[in-house]
Parts: C-alpha cells; structure tokens; sequence
C-alpha cells in the first residue's frame, strides 16, 4: 500500500511516532472497528478513530437524533435532529476524512443478528457504547464465544468506567458484573443526567484502547477497570481478577448462547 501525498500530510504526526510510522499507520487504514451505539460513548470514539484512520468503521443504532442527544453525542449537529444516528455518523466521518468506509447498520441488537453484524466485515475490535445492561451483557457474551476483542465503558452523572477483553488474556464483564441487575435498580443517564463531557473523556479511552490493540503497542486495560469521578477529578486502575465461575469464559461455561434478556435490547440513548 503507497501512501499518497495527501495521506502523508493527513498522518504526518502519526507517522514520526516511532511506536506508529508508516507501517502501525497502515495496520490502521487496514482495520475495521465495530461501534454499537453512536451515542455519548460511541460518538467521540467513531471520532477520533476516523481521525486516526481506520479504514473501516461500522456504526450500530436503531435511533434517530433528538435534540437531548446534542449535549454529548457530538458526531451529530442541530442539522440532524431527527435523522438516523447511523446515516448523521456516516457523513460527520465522511466529511472529515474520506479515506474510512463508513459501514452502518440501522437495527437493535439482538440474539438473533449480533454475531452476524460481527461476521459481516470482520471487525477487528469491538466498542461498547450502550447505555443498558441487556445490551452490554449481549455485546459482553457475542464477543467472548466469538472470540473478539471489545471496550467496555459505562458513564452516569459525574461517573464514568471502562475495561478491554482479549481473548485468553483477563476478565470479561460477566467475570465482574455476573448478571444484569433487575430492570429500574440502576438509573439509565435519561432518567439519572450525565455531565456532557464524560462520553468524550471515557469514549475517547475507549478509541485509545481500539488503536493500541491494532498497533500492538502499550498495555491496555485488559485485567483492569479504569474509573473516573469527574468531580474529584480523579482516575482508578483497579486489578480485576478471572472468575474461573464465570458463566461465560469460566472453566465450566454454562452460557453457550446468546440471551436476550429484554426485547429490543438495545436501546443506544448513552
């Protein structure tokens, strides 16, 4: 693959990083990232990993733009209040760097299409920008019986959580948070507000962490939770240890197939 001259200058500061170069810039431009929900989370993410040139991007919601979106979501403008949020992404991404394809899926996520949404151009990693524990617990379960690697972030009022699974290496999220809680014990950010910023700041981690996977460089938070109190302005590294009980990656897996534990499980609003 050449680089033309305007990718050149497009990635220059990419490409004076010893740990990128030429070569990590073209892994980027070759691989494909997988965004279910372009929401608070999902948005920023889709953002910087079009900046960054990945080649690929897919886009997952069923949900078109509401104006309570524009706090946060920041991949959509006034101007698309009441268009898909998957077809808004797509020309935000296009406009800013032609050289990604823009894959976008207008759907729920369910038992019945998650792993064929993965299948479909072989996503390399997997972001988790949902707001709702079906949906993370769906997302959390196709990755792990498929083998994929995938961010998990949550955020909520001045609060925010992300971890990386690998495949073989660390926890997954059923490792720590076994079941979803009963439906209503745990506030979504509609019912419970969410400072605007912390989907950048989380969702930004979350590109981070997809980047550093496909250049092999760092170490991402795989084993680790990272958290974050906006108020007190402080980060936490917790180690989380492998639930070898795990129903899903444990020694003696119990889930083999995928379960929906709502209808219409995902609903993106992050």
């Amino acid at each position: 693959m050449n680089f033309t001259n305007e990718q050149m200058e497009r990635y220059s500061r990419h490409i004076i990083l010893k740990d990128v170069g030429v070569k990590g810039q073209k892994k980027l431009l070759e691989s494909k990232v997988l965004i279910v929900g372009t929401g608070g989370l999902g948005a920023p993410a889709a953002m910087f990993l079009a900046a960054a040139g990945v080649g690929t991007i897919g886009l997952v919601d069923f949900d078109a733009v509401e104006l309570s979106n524009l706090q946060r979501q920041i991949i959509h403008l006034t101007k698309d209040v009441g268009k898909p949020k998957v077809i808004s992404g797509k020309e935000t991404i296009n406009e800013m760097n032609p050289d990604v394809d823009v894959v976008t899926y207008k759907e729920w996520v369910s038992s019945a299409n998650i792993k064929d949404i993965i299948r479909d151009r072989d996503y390399d990693f997997i972001i988790d920008g949902t707001d709702n524990f079906p949906a993370k617990f769906l997302i959390n379960d196709a990755c792990v019986l498929m083998e994929k690697p995938f961010s998990h972030a949550g955020i909520i009022r001045f609060q925010g959580q992300t971890m990386t699974y690998v495949p073989g290496e660390g926890p997954c999220y059923r490792c720590i948070f076994e079941n979803p809680p009963p439906p209503d014990k745990v506030p979504t950010c509609k019912q419970a507000g969410v400072l605007g910023v912390m989907g950048g700041i989380i969702g930004t981690v979350q590109a981070t962490e997809a980047i550093k996977y496909i250049l092999g460089i760092g170490e991402l938070l795989t084993g680790y939770l990272l958290t974050y109190d906006a108020l007190a302005m402080e980060f936490r590294k917790i180690k989380l240890p492998k639930n070898k009980r795990c129903q899903v990656c444990g020694e003696n897996p119990t889930i083999k197939e995928l379960i929906d534990y709502e209808q219409a499980v995902c609903d993106l609003k992050s």
